[in-house]
């Protein structure tokens, strides 16, 4: 189910994670709303280590605002939404999906009211989704092979370089446990699509393995029968093993690799169905392979603090393929780096190198007009969080990084955490960010590549500051639990980079002469009675440009209302019904488009320790973009598709059986 609501484990700056099984201990800071997997437990995981800040601190202790999708989080996921954590992600208030395209299914991550290119996607720390490898199928991690979600909104750029103004997600995978675990789990839903996925874990004295295996077919559909599909036929295999060797107590070191196979089609339904003709012949093809070998070396008591070394090499090949017109490129990306954090009398100290490498090349029978190109950026960048009193916190970060193409940044970032009362905190936090010039962009990616230019020898980075702060109060009225979290954010950036079309209806990437402006709140509430929960959740950001026109930043919507309500019965039932308002969305014309309300509802059902079933209805009253107005123009041979701003898919129901052995 497509839950706005988020885990009790699901914090924000600080919190404790409670376990199952246990006495409920009080959790403060915590995130919007809990899971309905989880309400009234204690996780067994103790206290929540966030490992995206560099310096593992508890998420207790970090003057910035982080928020956790954690194990519990995962689980309950990994039966609604096995193939992929688009709609997790979604059920964050300031994060927004948008589908990119109707034919192939894609999807782009709006943070903060933000374009999609603002955000910085990591997987276990490492930036491996850059460039092209970066904008096609992204999503489709199965939740089954995390162990959470790290999200921190607003600029930090400081500890990972470019793209990260609007925020990071760092997608972290699972280590072994100390108990052996294999979870094999099946879907089926009313959209054809199909999941099977394995996850194993164990760990034997000085050495550990986790894998994960997963295969995803889905058969093309045509929601609103206009005679193109509104989802795509799709395959999809993935392989993720992962190799630990715990040299000593201090000293472990990790090797994994991951590989993703997967073809998507849609198109012209008669085509799909084998049954073209002179005029029946559209298709859209987007087939990746995506690989990629990665190394960590931790030690840890070195001279006080711990020293962690990482390296990934990938490789990403795409055949992107819309009628006639063919986007084939590979895509070879390198990251290394070494951080040192060391907590030393009231300061906590992070220090490291890294060097970031993009090779992109066109294979044969390429019809772009793009060119090869060859970027490296070396960064170094050191922070010092210093506890002045036990109740407030400085942080100060500064790093510089050199891109061969681009030229040098430098960005300094500034933090403050203040706990007046055990139950009260407040976050204050500013920074400085970058963007440098790319051709694969979501903004890209949402036009297509057939008229695309390659990049000007003018085109320069975007810069960006940006500022955020947030309360949280936390407090019992009787039984009843009660957190309210209000944030505030403000983000500026300059030189935004454009697509813009000439009389010849090219397009050309170029900097516009005005800056980008997203100001917002978010504020939501929680109560909790035993085994009842009850979230509510509202968002408002306004992004504009500051050109004369007052242009708002397109599929950024304005309002985003979200309710839950859940119960449990422990170690049985499970129930939930939630909603959300999306409203005040413009178009690429500045045109506003139409709101809509989505309703989700779920039941699962426990049988003893080893056997889960879920029953999961999304949008249950059928919202769809394909009510309103035409998903296409044009002549069936030739069709132009309307960008997206709302569902295409329509109600959709799911059964998964998990079993636990």
């Amino acid at each position: 189910m497509k839950r706005i609501l988020l885990a009790a484990i699901v914090l924000s700056i600080t919190g404790t994670i409670q376990a199952q099984n246990r006495v409920p201990v009080p959790v403060k800071d915590t995130l919007p709303a809990p899971s309905k997997d989880t309400i009234s437990k204690v996780s067994d995981l103790g206290e929540v280590v966030i490992s995206s800040t560099r310096n593992n601190s508890r998420i207790e202790d970090l003057p910035m605002k982080v928020e956790v999708l954690g194990k519990e989080e995962m689980i309950e996921e990994s039966g609604i939404k096995p193939g992929n954590v688009a709609s997790i992600l979604g059920d964050l208030s300031v994060i927004h999906i948008q589908n990119t395209s109707a034919v192939s299914g894609n999807n782009a991550i709006r943070m903060q009211g933000l374009d999609g290119k603002y955000t910085q996607l990591l997987r276990d720390g490492t930036p491996v989704y850059e460039g092209l490898s970066g904008n096609f199928g992204v999503l489709a991690i199965p939740p089954l092979d995390l162990k959470q979600i790290e999200i921190i909104k607003g600029s930090v750029s400081t500890l990972y370089g470019g793209g990260a103004i609007a925020g990071i997600i760092n997608f972290i995978a699972k280590t072994p446990g100390s108990k052996p675990e294999l979870t094999i789990l099946a879907n089926r839903s009313t959209l054809k699509e199909t999941n099977v996925n394995a996850f194993y874990s164990e760990r034997y004295g000085k050495t550990g393995l986790t894998l994960f295996a997963g295969v995803t077919t889905q058969n093309p559909v045509d929601v609103n029968k206009d005679g193109f599909s509104d989802v795509p036929r799709v395959r999809q295999y993935l392989l993720h093993p992962r190799f630990f060797w715990y040299i000593n107590p201090q000293s472990t070191l990790i090797a994994g690799y991951t590989g993703t196979i997967e073809k998507r089609e849609g198109g012209d339904m008669q085509v799909l169905e084998h049954q073209s003709d002179n005029i029946h012949q559209y298709t859209e093809v987007n087939n990746s392979n995506r690989h990629s070998v990665d190394l960590q070396f931790t030690r840890k008591n070195l001279g006080g603090g711990a020293l962690t070394v990482k390296g990934v090499g990938s490789f990403f090949h795409l055949q992107n393929d819309e009628g006639t017109f063919s986007l084939l490129g590979n895509q070879t990306s390198t990251y290394a780096e070494a951080a040192y954090n060391k907590k030393s009398g009231r300061h906590d100290w992070v220090a490291g190198l890294n060097n970031t490498g993009e090779i992109y090349r066109r294979a044969k029978g390429d019809s772009t007009l793009l060119n090869n190109y060859t970027y490296n950026t070396m960064g170094a960048f050191v922070q010092d969080g210093y506890h002045i009193t036990d109740q407030f916190m400085a942080e100060a970060g500064l790093r510089a990084d050199y891109h061969n193409v681009f030229g040098w940044y430098v960005l300094p970032r500034l933090a403050f955490v203040y706990k007046p009362i055990d139950d009260l905190s407040i976050r204050l936090s500013a920074g400085t960010g970058y963007k440098s010039p790319a051709v694969f962009t979501t903004q890209t990616q949402t036009i297509g590549y057939r008229n695309l230019l390659p990049l000007g020898a003018d085109v320069k980075s975007e810069k960006s500051q940006g500022i955020n702060f947030d309360g949280n109060y936390r407090t019992n009225i009787g039984k009843v639990e009660i957190t309210l979290n209000q944030a505030l954010y403000y983000t500026h950036i300059k030189d935004p980079i454009l697509p813009v079309a000439d009389a010849k209806n090219m397009v050309r990437l170029e900097n516009m002469p005005f800056s980008v402006n997203s100001l917002g709140t978010d504020t939501y509430l929680r109560m909790a009675l035993d085994h009842l929960e009850l979230y509510l959740g509202y968002n408002h950001t306004v992004s504009k440009y500051d050109n004369t026109a007052a242009t708002h930043v397109a599929f950024a919507p304005q309002d985003k209302f979200a309710g839950t309500l859940a119960y449990e019965i422990e170690g049985k039932w499970r129930f939930g019904i939630e909603n959300s308002w999306v409203g005040n969305q413009y178009d690429y014309n500045n045109q506003k488009t139409p709101n809509y309300w989505f309703w989700a509802a779920m039941i699962s059902r426990q049988f003893g320790e080893h056997i889960t079933v879920v029953l999961n209805g999304e949008n249950i009253f059928d919202a769809r973009q394909g009510k309103n107005a035409p998903l296409y123009t044009g002549p069936v041979s030739n069709p132009t598709f309307a960008p997206l701003w709302g569902p295409i898919d329509g109600r959709t129901i799911n059964l998964s059986v998990k079993f636990n052995l």
